[in-house]
């Protein structure tokens, strides 16, 4: 058993002090630091924060590796660079292409899924939770950085087969057969449905949460924009209250100006994400993404028409971007990165936050949301 001490424990609501959390692979104990213990291995905190690992629901990819289109090791690649970001369990995302390369990469996914859900010391990296798959049903008139040459309508035989790994998937609710599959699919399996890269308006998107939809794909990109005479996807997200909505707090692709505005709205329905690709992490250049060239100039990722493709946004630094142009206290603002995305792909019984009988998912960090340790399941991954 081991023991964390001499930290300020983020808990969901509130800052912990004086306090100690006691550990395997799960949280077994929270209790007063001046506990005496003789069977513990103790870590010292060194007086930082101790924060539930950050969970990424959207991330294509980083350090040079693909989500689509890497190999095995490519993935275990990024599973160990996003640890360096806090990030202890993620979804891969897939962009739009063929099913059958996705088929594919499902398959190596599921494989490597359970790879990374065993001993957390030969994984070494960030858990995979399942994927997202963003694609290829999705509206062309929507596409973004997405090929229109692999947009086709929803194929529910396909979807239906990976059931058990797909987390979470991105339909437009105006393609033939969406609706169907959309009812189907939050009626018989745990897979979360999320509309984006939609041209919807305020009613169908009603009636898409009403069919069951839970989340939306980065709120205000690839989406028709709100006006007051036409609310569009992005009112009723706002004003919707069972709705999660992603948010790419990279401070390009949404104004700073807004966060608060999102915060106030959607409270714990407020997801962040990074939406990163392979460029994350990597020099100015030209990459790939979805089978098209993307030049990254700073925090811009662009396509040679203009198109903003994905984002380097890493996600400890999304975190502090809402923390510093919001009112948001810290564990409200980590919560967006930790609960909120736990609950929106339906495992926050064992991740997202400090609780006892929880994943031990730790990170340690300052107010300025550097990492300086990760633990995924009680074994560090990541130590600076």
């Amino acid at each position: 058993m081991k023991c964390l001490i001499n930290g300020t424990i983020v808990l969901k609501d509130r800052l912990m002090t004086e306090s100690m959390i006691v550990f395997d692979d799960v949280i077994r104990e929270i209790v007063p630091a001046d506990a005496t213990r003789t069977d513990l291995e103790y870590i010292d905190a060194k007086g930082r924060l101790i924060a539930p690992g950050l969970i990424d629901v959207h991330s294509h990819g980083c350090v040079g590796e693909d989500a689509t289109t890497s190999d095995a090791e490519g993935i275990r690649k990024m599973c160990q660079s996003v640890a360096t970001d806090g990030v202890t369990s993620w979804l891969p995302t897939l962009m739009t292409y063929p099913l059958e390369s996705l088929g594919a990469s499902f398959d190596m996914l599921r494989d490597l899924r359970t790879e990374s859900q065993g001993d957390p010391a030969a994984w070494n990296g960030a858990e995979i939770l399942g994927v997202n798959m963003e694609g290829p049903f999705i509206s062309k008139a929507k596409k973004g950085a997405h090929l229109e040459e692999y947009i086709i309508p929803p194929d529910a035989d396909f979807v239906l087969s990976y059931a058990d790994l797909i987390r979470l998937i991105t339909i437009a609710p105006e393609l033939e057969g969406a609706m169907d599959l959309i009812k189907k699919l939050t009626a018989t399996t745990e897979t979360r449905v999320a509309v984006g890269h939609t041209a919807i308006g305020y009613e169908e998107a009603l009636e898409a949460f009403d069919a069951g939809v839970t989340e939306v794909t980065h709120l205000f990109n690839a989406m028709n924009g709100i006006h007051h005479r036409n609310p569009g996807l992005v009112g009723a997200a706002l004003t919707r209250k069972d709705v999660y909505c992603e948010l790419i707090a990279d401070t390009f692709h949404i104004n700073k100006g807004l966060f608060q505005l999102v915060a106030d709205c959607k409270k714990d329905r407020l997801v962040l994400i990074t939406d990163s690709m392979r460029a994350a992490g990597l020099p100015d250049g030209d990459y790939d993404l979805g089978g098209q060239q993307v030049h990254k100039e700073g925090i811009h990722c662009l396509l040679a028409d203009g198109t903003i493709a994905g984002s380097v946004l890493r996600l400890n630094q999304a975190v502090y971007n809402l923390y510093t142009y919001t009112d948001l206290s810290l564990p409200e603002a980590v919560a967006c990165a930790s609960l909120h995305p736990a609950q929106a792909i339906g495992v926050d019984a064992r991740k997202g936050s400090i609780e006892v009988g929880k994943d031990a998912d730790l990170i340690l960090i300052d107010e300025d949301l550097h990492i300086y340790r990760t633990m995924m399941r009680g074994v560090t991954i990541y130590e600076q």
